[in-house]
């Protein structure tokens, strides 16, 4: 008998689990076995027996986690046999190394986990890849009609117009260190901006990693010491610190797809707003489900109600897996 998509896999106290490949994807807590999308820290977490992932990924979780994060690693390359399923990696172009998994089998549906994941081009990397499925297991974190979002390319173009506006002030722009601090150096390097950029001490091993996988990011300097640079990244964490203090009269942003609420700006004091995303928008969340055209969708996080109601319109049976724990590390 040819089982069910819920018997192959199902949530569980420690995440998303694959029963006949005995292995869970992006657990919440150490397992035996987990299977990594990529390398944010509400996805990619310690303690695991063994972890298999891109080779990026590792690398990135080696960096943030320590070379000790898992008892033993294994670089997803290739379709691999895992139990009686076979699992393949694609890219989810999220961020750097970040991937979709497709869990295929020997009897049943194929199911995709597609983590997080963006089909807007992203200079710092692989581009999302679409991949045939029965069972698309998604989340929902722009899940309501509201989220449109802009290209990134105007946005940086506003950025680097505000700069030349308003040349005396400094430019601090709130990034997440992972994925977002690189994407807005190359966005702001295709505008045009070729000077220096200051990065706060928190994102420069990553930005170090992403130069030695060959993305050029230009010439960065430690916020600590800025010289003549007019832009400025950091943490925003590092806004609401005796930090920000250093900067006479700065212009503050925030590059965030969240930023498409005006309200979150103003509680933030963001003057200059940056709607930049490395999710996907509402058009790109329904578009992936029509072009895939899966059998069923499965929700893991975000705002379900919404794309249940788009589901239950196209006729696409849905269900939210209510996955508690993911987003820990804001977009």
């Amino acid at each position: 008998m040819t089982p069910r998509a819920e018997e192959i896999v199902y949530p569980t106290e420690a995440g998303l689990y694959c029963a006949p490949g005995d292995f869970h994807i992006d657990p919440l807590r150490p397992v035996a076995r987990a299977l990594v999308t990529h390398g944010h820290s509400d996805h990619a977490r310690p303690g695991h027996g063994a972890v298999m992932a891109t080779r990026q990924t590792l690398d990135i979780m080696a960096i943030r986690l320590g070379e000790s994060f898992a008892a033993s690693r294994q670089i997803a390359d290739g379709p691999t046999r895992i139990g009686d399923v076979t699992v393949s990696f694609h890219p989810a172009g999220h961020v750097l190394g970040s991937a979709q998994i497709l869990i295929t089998p020997d009897r049943g549906p194929r199911i995709l986990v597609s983590g997080d994941y963006c089909r807007t081009p992203n200079p710092v990397c692989l581009p999302w890849e679409p991949v045939a499925c029965d069972v698309f297991i998604t989340e929902a974190t722009f899940g309501l009609p509201v989220f449109r979002h802009p290209d990134p390319r105007t946005e940086a173009g506003r950025l680097v117009a505000s700069m030349a506006e308003f040349p005396d002030r400094p430019h601090l722009v709130g990034v997440y260190p992972l994925g977002k601090a690189q994407r807005v150096i190359a966005l702001a390097r295709a505008a045009g901006h070729d000077a220096p950029i200051a990065i706060h001490g928190a994102l420069k091993r990553l930005c170090d990693y992403h130069a030695e996988q060959g993305i050029d990011l230009g010439p960065l300097v430690p916020a600590t010491d800025p010289g003549e640079a007019q832009l400025v990244l950091a943490p925003p964490s590092a806004f609401a610190s005796p930090w920000v203090q250093r900067f006479r009269d700065p212009v503050l942003s925030y590059a965030s797809g969240w930023m498409t609420v005006r309200a979150r700006a103003r509680q933030r004091g963001v003057e200059l707003p940056l709607v930049i995303s490395d999710h996907v928008d509402w058009p790109q969340l329904t578009a992936t489900i029509r072009d895939l055209g899966p059998q069923e969708v499965w929700i893991t996080h975000g705002t379900e109600d919404g794309l249940m109601r788009w589901c239950e319109i196209e006729g696409i049976p849905s269900r939210p897996l209510r996955l508690v724990g993911y987003e820990d590390e804001p977009e």
